[in-house]
């Protein structure tokens, strides 16, 4: 059993290589080989080698056999149970001898039922009938396939010989392929059909010599009919898989070639002749027929004349130096466009003529157009202008793809252009710029990084010499040699210069003693004591003068006047340290960039990709400049003038605010608006626009964009602390001048003191409070919120320690009392306004501790309980801190044995 398994096997395999004749000649053998030879698998692939085998359509057909012959079974069985019911109720029952039933019998059992019998002789009559009708289309295919094999060596026929009856309608064989069905069972039946129509006819042409022999160019007169049985010919050849089959098919492909040729010489001489609708559209039909027209359409095509004179379409060169040398102009090939597009719009209408819709010609057309005439007109342009100037190949390159773009969409489609004809068009035309999108784009970026840098480079020139400018000029009067011949004389003067002339801050009298007598203060002490608020304002040379502002006075006459001044100069030009101007042209540069590289992004495939990620590389150089170049810069610069600003060397304090501390805060402004401009510029310019995706966290735009908000909130932060240490120290400097010791005491001048009391607020608490409030309202809205509150707690934390420092250093009476309360009181008030809440608690504290100054010293038990009482400062002070600032009481000398007596009583003890 294992050899003859093995045997069929070989034997089915030399079936697959044997011509039809011996496949029947095999069947006829034996009945086991003639189910080989019959095995509609086999014929499925004979159809399938010539792609007419449709598998669904098979599949469905099959279903829906299946589904008539259900519904058949169900019928019939439907009518034989009612004939068995009708039989079962009519007919009687026939018992044994005597009419009784035999035992185990029931009564409505027959031994014979006419009608069931009538039914199974029925069922075996339709089942022959079956078998017969199969039989009978057997013998049909195998009298069709006979009648094909007898066809295969016909005798040669002369002009007046009768065709046989095989072929007696030779148009019923020009549509055989098309007609056939895919239907499973049936395969060897439609193969039967193909090869009695096809195969005497191949057979026939395999062996004719010349072009003249083939009894298929006798049968057929007609060209269109010609190509139609050739190509069907064509087809056929793929199933023939026997012995000299590939000298067969090369023999069919000769005659199919010389068919063609001649056929594409009528259509070229119609072309010449401008035979439209006569020539040119029967032989383009003809040959579409053959075997799809491709040949007809190269050769419409190539011999199209806009390829030979595209010269009249325009003259590159003819885009510079007009109307002025060095210029650049796009109107030429604007121009050049506008003739194109007329051009192809008369074409398609051509090509609506000769051709049928079935074919596609307009984009072979195209294909052509766009290699040979645009791209020889456009690539002159663009080498041209990289060789004259980078900024003009850029624009040229941008603008002449955005006309190339404008000019596919003016393209007329043609009846055979198909449903995706706009984007076919946009990617050929995106082809032409292939050879010049990587050299753009990498000029595109280089460019980009080299304006930004020039223009940030400029800024910093132009701030230089502003600065080198300033300083000269408030240097200027000042002899250096002559200051140092006379440093011991000034420092003389200034040392054997009466006390009383010179100004001191623990004598009013003195103070209004040199008012009285400024003649006696020399000149070079009273330069001495200069303040930055004391300096000219001097402008800058080639600045105009801000209305409001002084007008520049005179170049100071001292070197200290002269740094000074520079000081003050710097200060106040903190702003400039960056410019909102720069970043706004920064911005316009990248906006332009992006402009023209997004036009390549539209382009999709690789070209687009490409653009894309140039994009995001202009948006990273935009923040890789105006970050760490430009505004990283501007604040390191800005924080390390702030680390030089000295309360103590400003004699004038009438201002609300900081004033280095102010510009910077509005320097935090401005690095806001920057940061708003940039996410504004990232959504409207990538984001809507589809060029970067900011959902991917690996994203190399939006990673730099991260990058750069970190280094601005950095920058931020180390100037607000810088900030928050300028602005205590301004505040202890306000402490240590303004606050009188009578404010707290006033019974130290004696009644003249109380009689002027007043029970508000002190002068210093005000001044401190519009200092502290003025910097924090700056900071509203121009940075995030968390920020702001954490900048407001530290604020709040140093000067509450500030505060403590102040009142240690005072001496404290009950009736000053009254006037420290008041100040508490509008501290508390305005940092209530703050709406922090770790930082009540602290004032809270602060109001509790100024109880113990308003206690009468005779009631010294009591103050003693205030002191001892843990819980009533919240755990802000310990007992030991009480004590220390209870000891700042006026009279605390006088109360202070009877205060720690009465706490030794309560059991509290001071170390």
């Amino acid at each position: 059993m294992l050899m003859l398994g093995l045997r069929l096997e070989i034997i089915s395999t030399i079936l697959e290589y044997l011509p039809i004749r011996d496949l029947c000649s095999f069947a006829r053998v034996s009945k086991q080989l003639q189910e080989m030879v019959y095995d509609d698998s086999r014929w499925v692939h004979k159809l399938k080698l010539m792609g007419i085998w449709n598998e669904t359509e098979a599949r469905r057909r099959f279903e829906d056999a299946m589904r008539r012959r259900r519904a058949v079974q169900a019928a019939r069985a439907a009518e034989e149970g009612k004939k068995a019911l009708e039989n079962g109720v009519k007919t009687p029952n026939v018992g044994l001898a005597g009419g009784s039933p035999a035992p185990g019998v029931s009564r409505s059992s027959t031994l014979f039922d006419a009608g069931e019998e009538e039914n199974r002789v029925q069922v075996q009559r339709e089942a022959s009938m079956r078998r017969a009708e199969l039989d009978a289309k057997r013998r049909t295919v195998a009298g069709t396939i006979t009648e094909g094999i007898d066809f295969m060596n016909p005798a040669p026929l002369t002009p007046i010989d009768i065709p046989r009856p095989g072929i007696a309608d030779p148009s019923s064989l020009l549509k055989v392929l098309p007609s056939i069905k895919s239907i499973r069972g049936f395969a060897r039946h439609e193969f039967g059909r193909i090869y009695a129509a096809l195969g005497p006819l191949y057979f026939d042409l395999a062996k004719a010599k010349t072009h003249t022999d083939p009894v298929v160019f006798r049968i057929y007169r007609d060209p269109e009919q010609q190509a139609q049985i050739l190509a069907q010919l064509k087809v056929f050849a793929l199933c023939d898989t026997a012995h000299g089959w590939m000298d067969r098919l090369e023999r069919l492909d000769l005659m199919i070639g010389i068919f063609e040729n001649a056929a594409l010489r009528e259509f070229e001489g119609g072309y010449e002749t401008g035979d439209t609708d006569g020539r040119m559209r029967r032989y383009a039909n003809v040959l579409i027929l053959l075997n799809g027209g491709q040949a007809c359409v190269q050769l419409f095509v190539q011999k199209h004349p806009v390829m030979f004179e595209r010269g009249e379409l325009g003259n590159p060169m003819d885009s510079f130096d007009k109307p002025m040398p060095g210029s650049f102009s796009l109107e030429p090939s604007s121009l050049f466009f506008t003739r194109l597009s007329a051009l192809l719009h008369e074409q398609a209408d051509v090509i609506d003529r000769v051709f049928p819709a079935t074919v596609n010609v307009m984009i072979p057309f195209l294909e052509r157009v766009a290699e040979d005439v645009i791209s020889e007109f456009v690539t002159p342009i663009l080498d041209e202008a990289h060789d004259r100037d980078i900024e003009q190949y850029l624009k040229a390159v941008a603008g002449i793809y955005h006309q190339l773009l404008e000019f596919a969409k003016t393209i007329k489609a043609t009846n055979g252009s198909g449903e995706k004809f706009p984007e076919e068009v946009m990617k050929i035309m995106g082809r032409v710029f292939e050879a010049h999108v990587d050299l753009y784009l990498q000029d595109e970026l280089e460019y980009f990084r080299k304006k930004c840098e020039a223009e940030v480079d400029s800024w910093e020139k132009k701030i230089l010499e502003e600065d080198a400018a300033t300083e000269s000029f408030f240097m200027s009067n000042i002899n250096r040699e002559a200051d140092k011949r006379d440093f011991l004389s000034t420092f003389k003067k200034v040392i054997l210069m009466p006390v009383s002339a010179i100004p001191s801050p623990f004598s009013a009298k003195s103070a209004s003693a040199t008012e009285t007598k400024p003649a006696e203060t020399s000149p070079d002490a009273s330069s001495n004591s200069l303040s930055v608020q004391e300096t000219p304002n001097v402008s800058r040379p080639g600045t105009p003068v801000v209305p409001g502002q002084a007008a520049p006075g005179p170049p100071p006459t001292t070197e200290l006047a002269a740094k000074a001044a520079i000081m003050n100069s710097r200060l106040e030009g903190i702003r400039s340290l960056f410019s909102l101007e720069v970043a706004l042209n920064l911005v316009h540069s990248a906006k332009s960039s992006l402009e023209r590289a997004a036009l390549f992004a539209s382009a999709g495939g690789q070209t687009g990709e490409e653009a894309r990620e140039q994009c995001e590389q202009i948006f990273i150089a935009l923040l890789q400049v105006l970050g760490p170049r430009h505004v990283k810069a501007g604040f390191d610069k800005a924080v390390e003038h702030l680390s030089k600003y000295n309360p103590r060397e400003i004699t004038e304090h009438s201002q609300p605010g900081v004033p280095p501390l102010v510009t910077f805060l509005e320097l935090v402004n401005v690095g806001d608006l920057i940061q708003q401009m940039i996410d504004v510029f990232y959504e409207q310019e990538l984001v809507a626009a589809k060029l970067t995706d900011p959902r991917d966290f690996l994203n190399p735009a939006a990673k730099e964009k991260k990058r750069f908000e970190q280094m601005l909130d950095e920058r931020v932060a180390a100037g607000l602390n810088m900030g928050i240490d300028v602005l205590i120290d301004e505040v202890d400097h306000l402490f240590a001048i303004t606050q009188q010791t009578t404010d707290f005491n006033p019974g130290a001048i004696g009644d003249a003191g109380l009689r002027d009391f007043d029970i508000g607020p002190t002068k210093t608490a005000i001044q401190v409070i519009e200092v502290v409030s003025s910097h924090t309202k700056l900071l509203t809205g121009s940075i995030d919120k968390n920020v702001l509150d954490v900048f407001n707690q530290e604020v709040g934390i140093r000067l509450f320690a500030s505060l403590c420092k102040h009142i240690k250093r005072q001496r404290i009476s009950v009736d000053g009392a009254i006037k420290l309360i008041s100040d508490l009181n509008h501290y508390h008030a305005y940092i209530a306004t703050l709406k922090i809440k770790p930082l009540v608690p602290y004032f809270n504290a602060l109001r509790e501790l100024s109880q113990i100054y308003l206690i009468d010293p005779s009631h010294a038990k009591q103050m003693a309980t205030v002191i001892a009482d843990p819980n009533r400062f919240g755990g802000i002070f310990r007992v030991e801190e009480v004590y220390e600032y209870a000891t700042r009481r006026e009279d605390w000398y006088r109360v202070k044995k009877e205060v720690e007596r009465a706490m030794y009583g309560i059991g509290c003890c001071i170390s």
